[in-house]
């Protein structure tokens, strides 16, 4: 049953009225020509569902294929099943067959005659783990610093800030290196342990991606070798978590982070020396972390960590 739309409502308010007061009267009324009035006339038989529009395609074409060319193509499908388009296509040629490629491919299309492939299965992503208290796990990143926010004797020297979030409050630490090796990836860590340190929270997990400077899970000859930034986090009691290889989104809260830091800070921001970026990320550092998160009810990372240590109070 087609839907009711507000054309056929339309179209029987114009029969209706019609009926009751002739088609002229109805003409003026609706500015209508009459042709168009008889026509819906003609047609309404009293329910709604006859004045639905019909389609206008054309019952035949003039270059439609031939009952011949269907029943050629019909048979030499059920010999070929599996033959691809084009060599299906030059089979038929060499029995006569003179249409196009594309036209073939619609007609074929249209009859069923492709192989149905099996439907792939849905994934179902795993659901998100929320986090219950603070320093349970901690996204870990690093960004490469825009050369065009550097100034100074050596604007093409390359700057990194690493960035760490915690996954409950969203709290942020960052700070500035000039290399981004595995050496500045374990005094990072260190300097993250220590900032949580002094708000009294236990880092107990840390999950990065599979960078060289984190892990040698994908070199070729130091595999079963751990970095530097795994053997500190073992001897500091901390997990270390790797994300599934080529899936940014699995550390979504960090890569985040990096597009917000992109906009309120390297767009405007310019550094002339590695001291002078340095200090401006600390202060902006400060800064990310009182201001108002969504996901926090509204609340800064700062006050939400807060609220949560007043409730052990």
């Amino acid at each position: 049953m087609p839907s009711i739309t507000q054309d056929m409502k339309y179209r029987q308010s114009i029969c209706k009225y019609a009926e009751k007061h002739g088609v002229i009267r109805a003409s003026r009324k609706y500015n209508k020509s009459r042709s168009y009035i008889y026509f819906w006339r003609n047609r309404y038989d009293g329910t709604i569902e006859s004045l639905a529009s019909q389609s206008r395609r054309p019952k035949a074409h003039p270059n439609q294929h031939t009952p011949e060319e269907l029943k050629l193509i019909e048979d030499m499908r059920k010999r070929n099943p599996r033959l691809g388009l084009i060599l299906f296509w030059l089979k038929l040629r060499a029995r006569g067959y003179n249409r196009s490629i594309p036209g073939l491919f619609r007609l074929i299309q249209r009859l069923g005659l492709f192989k149905k492939r099996s439907a792939k299965k849905k994934h179902l992503s795993k659901p998100y783990e929320q986090m219950t208290r603070p320093g349970q796990r901690i996204q870990i990143d690093v960004k490469v610093v825009p050369l065009a926010c550097r100034k100074g004797e050596r604007p093409h020297e390359k700057y990194y800030q690493y960035t760490a979030i915690d996954e409950y409050s969203r709290i942020q630490v960052i700070k500035a290196y000039k290399e981004q090796s595995k050496y500045a990836s374990a005094h990072f860590l260190r300097h993250v342990v220590a900032f949580f340190k002094r708000r009294r929270i236990t880092v107990e997990c840390i999950q990065t991606d599979n960078g060289f400077e984190f892990t040698n899970r994908f070199s070729n000859s130091k595999k079963d070798i751990k970095t530097l930034l795994e053997r500190t986090a073992v001897a500091l009691g901390i997990q270390h978590k790797l994300i599934r290889p080529y899936t940014p989104r699995h550390n979504g809260k960090v890569e985040r982070s990096h597009h917000e830091d992109q906009k309120r800070f390297y767009d405007i921001r310019t550094f002339y020396s590695f001291e002078d970026f340095d200090k401006q990320l600390a202060a902006y550092q400060n800064l990310t972390n009182k201001i108002p998160m969504r996901p926090l009810g509204y609340c800064s990372p700062n006050v939400f960590l807060l609220s949560y240590a007043v409730q052990f109070v």
